[in-house]
C-alpha cells in the first residue's frame, strides 16, 4: 500500500480502516470522521468516496461517474484525482 499523492489510474484507492462516512445531523452534511480529525464533504467529494473501497481503481472510478452523470470524463477525473489527492495528504486514504 501506499500513500503516495501520485496516482496510477490503475491503483485502487480505499479509506484506512480507522476512518468512517457519517451523516452529521448538527452540519446536515457528510463527513469523514477519523480520531481526532473531521472533514466535512460536499456531494461530489461525497460520491467519489463512497467508490473507494478497494474494489473498483481509479480509472473505473472516473468511468462510472462520468458515465452516470453523462458528464465529461477529463472533468470528472480531474475532480476525482483532486479529491484522491487532499485525502491522502490527509492521511484518509491509501492505494492499493
Amino acid at each position: 500500500m501506499s500513500t503516495t499523492t501520485e496516482f496510477n489510474l490503475d491503483e485502487y484507492p480505499a479509506l484506512v480502516d480507522f476512518v468512517r462516512t457519517q451523516y452529521d445531523e448538527t452540519r446536515s452534511r457528510w463527513v469523514l470522521q477519523a480520531p481526532e480529525r473531521i472533514l466535512v464533504m460536499d456531494e461530489t467529494s461525497k460520491e467519489i468516496v463512497d467508490r473507494c473501497d478497494g474494489t473498483r481503481s481509479v480509472a473505473m472510478i472516473i468511468d462510472g461517474l462520468a458515465r452516470e452523470y453523462d458528464a465529461p470524463r477529463d472533468v470528472i477525473e480531474h475532480d476525482v484525482i483532486a479529491v484522491l489527492k487532499l485525502l491522502s495528504e490527509k492521511m484518509f486514504l491509501v492505494m492499493r
